[in-house]
């Protein structure tokens, strides 16, 4: 999710529109960002709002989808330098139909 994540909204919204068209239908989407919380920790992330994820984001990005998980929770997370401790994240399971 790194990439996505540091994407501003046109461009997140050009590269969810790609993954949509890449995907079979059937298919499975897994997204695990940094959620709109995560600008009260100091443990990774893009640092801007906007690029940050929530549920309805997800949901109306893949409107259609069967969504098999979503969730918004905190997790200790261990991923190198700048990106270590409580982070808030969401985390998005679906199905193309």
């Amino acid at each position: 999710s790194d990439l996505f994540q540091f994407a501003d909204p046109q461009a997140r919204t050009q590269l969810f529109d790609k993954l949509n068209f890449a995907l079979k239908p059937g298919g499975t989407l897994i997204i695990q960002g940094y959620g709109k919380a995560q600008m009260q920790y100091t443990t990774g992330g893009p640092g801007i709002l906007e690029n940050l994820y929530d549920e309805a984001l997800l949901r109306s990005s893949f409107e259609g989808y069967k969504v098999l998980d979503l969730q918004t929770y905190l997790e200790e997370v261990d991923e190198g330098r700048g990106h270590s401790g409580l982070s808030a994240l969401v985390g998005f399971i679906g199905q193309k139909p």
